[in-house]
């Protein structure tokens, strides 16, 4: 597509709900309806103010946001005046969150009522030239209100394919996460092809932030003609009400949540009638517990891989569940049409049929690169080839399988956790001399945070208050959910601490 003849995603969205004024497009975690005409308007209006107020292309916009009507507003807002998004995640601390303000060039920053608390922490670490709310009482000046005067119309402003939609957020090995820059010719071809059948109006529950995954799946169901229902955050009670109550036709959810829905008491008598697909994703599945899934859900369940540097990889349909890989592992599915995966052995040569080996990816939905970090993008991307630091095999029939992962990360609910970025915090801790930090997975595949300690000499570090200790300068993502005391931490051959042993030993 030309750059002349482009539209971006944001801009396509909201002109499918201005064209649908009475349709309703957001309900809100208090219940509220807002329809399509009314978000619009809003939205428009509070793009044009955000251009008055400098936000445009090559300008950095950053939300401070939970999940509100005023924040998907704002994240449409901001694209259609040009600027470049950036999202502050929860579970983040407050000093992660002031090293990301400054290092993505911050020029507004955007906060909703369920942040404000939030600010009052973030906002003495940083220098943002304009601080503004979404909503009255917050810091900064009521932009929403502001921007009632605005005209309710798209801002003049064009967007091209190669214009940055955002920078997204992982856990980083150098104490900042890693910032993946996107592009918004690559996000807009996610909506070229519809995931719902003739006429459906799909309904979405973001139950998880829209900040993450949610928000790609609140953006297709409005473009498609649904609605989106928003919860604050994951409750497995509420879910299972709301998806009776709103007739739900939409879930996303991370591994481990599937667990707290099926394992809640109130799943047997709940109507799941309504509900068309069940999607996850984002680490490892239990065979036995998506098989659970199924007989309650039905076969509904579908499964997406893939990473914030190349999108969606691949997808396991619900008809495709039946097709295991060794030891009864499922696949994660087969690559999207415009997506190639090769797997290759650590010289780079590929690797024939069932052979285990680092999963590399090519597509035109690659990342463009990190963040200011041109040495990290030229480690995994080479010749347009990305390096997803993942280890598999593909079967005869073209079905990818997961093995492990070569990068040292654990992928916990909410995001990823770099075990170097705790560790280098640890050995600040008064009462601990040398550590390890790997993850554990449970009976049901999900990862969870340990820690090998050895002593500083006549002190004991106890779990609660290391978790503290983690959680006030990290957040609390990062905090360990187990301590182990050692004499001393295996090494491997060549000095790295072996926590293949660890994790057998503890």
């Amino acid at each position: 597509m030309h750059q002349q003849d482009f539209v971006s995603a944001p801009a396509l969205i909201l002109s499918a709900l201005a064209a649908d004024p009475a349709r309703r497009a957001v309900t809100t975690a208090d219940g509220v309806d807002v329809t399509a005409g009314d978000f619009a308007a809003a939205t428009y209006r509070l793009a044009r103010e955000l251009a008055d107020r400098g936000a445009a292309r090559g300008v950095t916009v950053t939300l401070l946001t939970g999940n509100t009507a005023e924040a998907l507003s704002a994240r449409y807002a901001a694209s259609l005046a040009g600027a470049r998004l950036v999202s502050l995640y929860e579970g983040m601390g407050a000093p992660t969150m002031a090293e990301i303000v400054a290092s993505v060039d911050t020029a507004v920053l955007l906060v909703d009522a369920e942040r404000f608390p939030v600010a009052q922490e973030l906002l003495p670490l940083v220098d943002v030239p304009t601080v503004l709310s979404l909503g009255p009482g917050g810091p900064g000046e009521d932009v929403v209100a502001a921007s009632a005067a605005q005209p309710a119309e798209p801002p003049s402003v064009h967007v091209g394919p190669d214009d940055d939609w955002g920078i997204r957020h992982t856990g980083g090995t150098t104490g900042i996460p890693k910032g993946i820059r996107s592009l918004h010719g690559p996000y807009r071809r996610i909506f070229d092809a519809s995931p719902y059948g003739a006429g459906e109006r799909p309904r979405f529950l973001a139950a998880t932030s829209v900040a993450h995954l949610a928000g790609v799946f609140v953006d297709l169901a409005l473009y498609h003609g649904g609605s989106v229902v928003l919860q604050r955050a994951f409750d497995p009670g509420d879910v299972l009400a709301a998806v009776e109550r709103e007739r739900i036709t939409d879930l996303w959810v991370l591994p481990p949540l599937l667990y707290r829905l099926l394992d809640h008491p109130a799943i047997g008598r709940t109507d799941l009638s309504s509900v068309a697909r069940v999607l996850y994703g984002g680490c490892a599945a239990s065979p036995t517990r998506i098989r659970e899934a199924i007989k309650v859900f039905g076969p509904v369940l579908a499964s997406g891989y893939g990473q914030s540097e190349a999108q969606n990889i691949a997808v396991l349909g619900p008809h495709e569940h039946d097709r295991v890989g060794r030891g009864g592992q499922i696949s994660v599915g087969r690559p999207l049409p415009g997506v190639e995966v090769a797997i290759r052995a650590a010289d780079g040569t590929d690797l024939p049929v069932g052979e285990q080996g680092g999963i590399h990816v090519r597509s035109a939905s690659v990342m463009a690169g990190y963040w200011k970090r041109p040495d990290l993008t030229a480690a995994v991307l080479r010749d347009g080839w990305l390096d997803t630091g993942d280890v598999g095999y593909v079967d005869e029939d073209g079905y990818l399988y997961l093995a492990d992962r070569l990068k040292d990360v654990i992928i916990v609910v909410g995001g990823h956790v770099y075990p170097s970025d705790v560790e280098d915090l640890l050995v600040t801790h008064p009462a601990i001399a040398q550590c390890a930090v790997f993850g554990v997975r449970d009976r049901d595949e999900a990862e969870h945070v340990h820690v090998a300690v050895v002593p500083a000499p006549g002190r004991r570090p106890e779990l609660d208050d290391v978790r503290e200790f983690v959680t006030a300068r990290k957040g609390r993502m990062y905090a360990p959910e187990a301590l182990h005391v050692v004499d001393e931490i295996p090494l491997t051959a060549v000095g790295k601490p072996d926590k293949r042993r660890l994790r057998a030993a503890l």
